[in-house]
Parts: structure tokens; sequence; C-alpha cells
């Protein structure tokens, strides 16, 4: 995919609109319809479909386990936080031993699961990765990892450390801001991927692995080069949104509806796509916002045949089915 100055910019466009409203709903209040919990959820599930889509878009393999980087992400923070409480140091040096935690505990459990299951393929990578989810889950509440099945309260630190003002701050326009950073880094690694060699080789296994291998492309290698990226990527949006909750609990954690709405906005959106996640985000999180009121708990009963709909009509998702039946729009989607 040749990307354009045209298609970068707009882009970031639509990422600082989005932010932009956001922290204008934040000074001035909701804006008719558009509220910050609406901004917010579109934020995350933007990031979530763009980190996702660095290993679903760009080699084909379903990772059902995905859940799990966002739950050591969460736990990263927290457990930063408190340590940092328990100690009597400044909260900001908290956040600084979370993001360091998130990015250790992700890396190694990219490393590890990726060296091993990424030698399987289909259904049975996916059980393995489903299996992985599991037993971490299980692994914190047996050992009593992070307080285990007792959960892990994160807001008394944080309000001590930071105070009413500053933890409703981190709460809301910080927390939206650190969603805002994990999509952006995610959309510019996709676009040097694209533009370098990782992006064919990565194309190349999503189309034909056997081939890809045959050609001398080191298939293994880049596989878990994706699989890391995009689980760190999940480690970070996942250490963003623990400033949202109160407490964190391994079935909440480890709760695999996240990885199963990352498969719908991967695949709706279309893989391996740049706009994709953005267009899928926005409709997604639009239409669970406005579900709620309607039909609490439905949206992905809703979104169920909308999936199998895009599937059939268009398998490259809708900015695949944009760029090929309306010409002009190729201009500005990627």
């Amino acid at each position: 995919m040749t990307l354009s100055r045209t298609h970068i910019l707009a882009l970031l466009t639509l990422y600082a609109i989005i932010l932009g409203l956001r922290i204008l709903v934040e000074v001035v209040g909701p804006l008719g319809p558009i509220t910050g919990q609406l901004l917010t959820l579109l934020a995350f599930y933007i990031a979530l479909g763009q980190a996702f889509n660095i290993f679903l878009g760009m080699t084909g393999y379903v990772d059902f386990g995905y859940v799990a980087f966002m739950a050591l992400g969460m736990y990263g923070m927290a457990s930063g936080v408190v340590r940092a409480y328990e100690a009597g140091l400044p909260g900001y040096y908290g956040i600084v031993f979370g993001l360091i935690q998130t990015i250790t505990l992700t890396s190694l459990l990219a490393l590890i699961v990726g060296g091993i299951a990424l030698r399987l393929r289909g259904a049975y990578f996916a059980i393995a990765t489903i299996s992985v989810n599991e037993g971490l889950r299980y692994l914190v509440e047996g050992l009593d990892i992070w307080e285990g099945s007792r959960g892990l309260i994160v807001s008394g630190p944080l309000i001590r450390l930071f105070g009413s003002e500053g933890f409703s701050l981190l709460a809301t326009i910080i927390s939206d801001i650190m969603v805002f950073s994990v999509a952006l880094l995610a959309l510019v690694i996709s676009i040097v991927f694209l533009n370098t060699r990782i992006g064919y080789a990565l194309k190349a296994i999503r189309e034909d692995e056997d081939a890809a291998r045959v050609m001398g492309v080191n298939t293994t290698m880049y596989k878990v080069l994706a699989f890391t990226t995009s689980g760190i990527l999940g480690g970070l949006l996942g250490a963003a949104w623990s400033f949202k909750v109160a407490s964190i609990y391994p079935p909440d954690a480890f709760n695999i509806l996240y990885t199963i709405e990352a498969i719908i906005l991967v695949m709706l959106g279309g893989a391996g796509t740049l706009a994709g996640p953005i267009v899928s985000g926005t409709l997604y999180g639009s239409l669970k916002y406005f579900l709620a009121g309607i039909l609490p708990g439905f949206q992905l009963l809703v979104f169920a045949p909308i999936l199998v709909a895009v599937i059939v009509v268009a398998p490259e998702g809708i900015v695949g089915a944009l760029r090929a039946y309306i010409p002009a729009t190729r201009r500005f989607i990627a």
C-alpha cells in the first residue's frame, strides 16, 4: 500500500477532531448528543482496533487471548501506583514505574507465547491463545498475585497521591490523552510497517505463508515482531484504562469480550488498513453508547448480523468497499 501525505494528514485530522472535541466537552460541557463518555468510548475503540490491527490485520492470525495484554497493562500500572503510595514516593514515580512494568510484562508474555504458539496455525493457534488468557487469569487468582480474587484497589492510592482534583483529571482528560497516544503510536507504527520490508513480509504471510517461507521470508520472526508490537500497545491501552476503574478483578481484567470486540473492529473496518480502525471504532463506539440506553448489553447481538453482512458483501471491510466502489475516496483513506 502506497501512502501519500494526504492519507496521513486525513487520519491525523480525524484524531485531532475527536481529541479536540473531548477537551472542549470537558471545558464547556456536553455539546448536544456529544458527551465526554461517548468520546471516551470512541478513543478507546479506535485505539483497540489500531493496536490489534497490527497483528490480526497484517498477518491474518486471530489471537483470542489478546485481552491478556490489556490485563497485564492494567495490573502493571495499578500495582506501580500502589507501590509508590506504600513507599511514600510521589505519584509520578508510580506512573513511570507502572509504564515500565507494563512494557516489561507484555514484552515477556508476547515473546514467550509468540515464540511457541506462532509455530501453530488456524484453530490450533486460536486455542493456544485462549488457554494462555485463561491460564493467566487463574494464575493471578490461585497464587494471589496482585491481591488475587480480592481485587487490586487503585482509586484510594490515586486520590492520596494526586488529591481528589488530580484523580478526577487522571480519570478523564489525562487517561483519554493516553488512550489517544496509544492510537497515534499504533498508527505511526502501522505506517512504518506498511512502507518497509516488514509490511511486505507480513502481507506475504497473510496471503500465503508457505510461499513466503519458500521465498526466504523468516515467517516466525516477522509474526513474533507483529505479535509483540501489538501486545505492548494493548498493554499500554490497558494501563491508560486503569485510571478509569476503581479496582481491578481477574474476571473483569481478563474478560474475553475485549478480544471479541477487537476482532469485530478489525474485520468491520478493514483488516490491514489504516483508516479501518477509525471507521469501525467510531461506528462501534457510537452504536454501543446509544444502544446502552435502548438495548443494554445487546450491542454484540446487533453487530453480529452487521459483521456477517460486511464479510459477505465486502470481505475487505468498510474501507476496502469504499476504495473499491468509490474511487474518489482512495485519495483520502488507506
